[in-house]
């Protein structure tokens, strides 16, 4: 009988996730510092600039990836299957989409019944100053293509990992990484944030199930691509 696949015990787990994610907010500091050239205190406000949050995301998540990666090397000889970067079967797929699918029907309609914005003034902000900028392209890279790819990569590939150790860890730690994923999006208020936290739920339910990052991350691209078209309506056809 082989031995079972070793993994980072739960605090050097986290510790290890921490530092590959503030190394890359620094990484992402140094690239504004460079981009505006006017020290930390010339930078624009982050919350509303459309181009300093492509740059945050461009700068910080190939650093937090490349880190991650090297830490499952470390402890893994296969870091892809350490991560989770294995493919999803074609049912797998299909069915996580209409599950996302249903979901973003269900929270458009309860944000509706309840008089909410289905567009926080946060995406409006971003997408309004990128568009000025000539920079929606490389804002919708950002936000649906490397977004996905570093917070997956993260919180449903490395942290999920190292704190799954057995079968009865599974929702605490499904319900743990939806809870850490929230917080981190900090640019929204609190109804924004449990949606947040329940499409963590059903990501993190999808990588136990399929035991595919990739498939969250395509999963959460759909995600982050619905809020986007929902912006654009909102800055560009309904003023």
């Amino acid at each position: 009988m082989s031995d079972p696949p070793k993994a980072y015990g739960r605090f050097a787990t986290f510790a290890l996730g921490a530092i590959a994610l503030l190394t890359g907010q620094m990484a992402a500091l140094l690239a504004l510092t460079a981009w505006f050239g006017n020290g930390i205190g010339g930078m624009p406000e982050f919350n509303g600039d459309g181009v300093a949050i492509t740059l945050v995301i461009a700068a910080s998540t190939p650093v937090e990836i490349l880190l991650l990666v090297l830490f499952a090397q470390r402890v893994s000889e296969r870091a892809a299957g350490y991560l989770g970067l294995v493919w999803p079967r074609r049912g797998e797929a299909v069915f996580g989409v209409g599950v996302i699918v249903v979901m973003i029907g269900v929270s458009n309609l309860v944000s509706w019944l309840a008089g909410r914005t289905l567009v926080t003034p946060f995406q409006v902000d971003i997408y309004t100053t990128a568009r000025v900028a000539g920079w929606v392209l490389p804002l919708w890279v950002a936000v649906v293509a490397i977004t996905p790819m570093g917070e997956e990569l993260l919180f449903r590939g490395f942290l999920f990992r190292g704190w799954l150790k057995r079968p009865r860890d599974v929702w605490p730690v499904i319900f743990v990484t939806s809870a850490l994923w929230a917080v981190i999006h900090l640019q929204y208020d609190w109804y924004v944030i449990v949606q947040v936290f329940a499409f963590g739920l059903a990501l993190g339910w999808m990588r136990w199930a399929t035991g595919s990052t990739l498939l969250t991350m395509l999963l959460h691209a759909l995600i982050n691509t619905e809020g986007m078209i929902e912006t654009v309506i909102k800055a560009d056809w309904l003023r």
